[in-house]
């Protein structure tokens, strides 16, 4: 900002108007002025950070706590249904499970046919039930097998 010719300029313009006796503790007392001015700068900028720190904390409380209700929503929500022909008895199923006999509907190669409930379905207890297919394919597989097999029964 100011050049040193500048500064001598400045400098003697204050030895004039003060004297050479004033002029230290004018220095001085700039010093200190300059001191606290750091002080204060210095204390406003930590106590700004540490408020910032503060409401980013709290951001990530709320978010934690909205994540929670939310998965505790999402468990509550989840109910569980009696097992059906394809599970084992005993076994449950999570709510939703009609989705795999809508979604084998698009690349179906027979009939589509939706789970039933266990306690629906007439059972001779001197048969085997077929059970499920280890291949993967589900419950539709297994309702399908079923069905054969009672076709062939009545054809017998």
């Amino acid at each position: 900002m100011l050049s040193i010719p500048h500064m001598i300029v400045v400098f003697v313009i204050v030895l004039v108007v003060f004297g050479p006796q004033k002029l230290p503790e004018l220095a001085r007392g700039l010093g200190k002025l300059m001191a606290e001015f750091r002080k204060a700068s210095t204390d406003f900028k930590s106590a700004f950070e540490e408020e910032m720190r503060d409401l980013d904390r709290q951001a990530r409380e709320v978010e934690r706590r909205k994540a929670e209700a939310a998965s505790a929503a999402a468990a509550a929500s989840a109910e569980t249904q009696p097992a059906t022909l394809a599970t084992p008895s005993g076994a449950e199923t999570q709510a939703g499970g009609g989705e795999l006999a809508t979604a084998g509907a698009t690349e179906a190669e027979g009939p589509v046919v939706a789970p039933v409930a266990e306690g629906n379905v007439a059972r001779n207890t001197d048969e085997e039930t077929p059970s499920a297919p280890a291949g993967g394919e589900g419950v539709e597989a297994a309702a399908t097998q079923e069905l054969q097999a009672k076709s062939q029964k009545a054809d017998n």
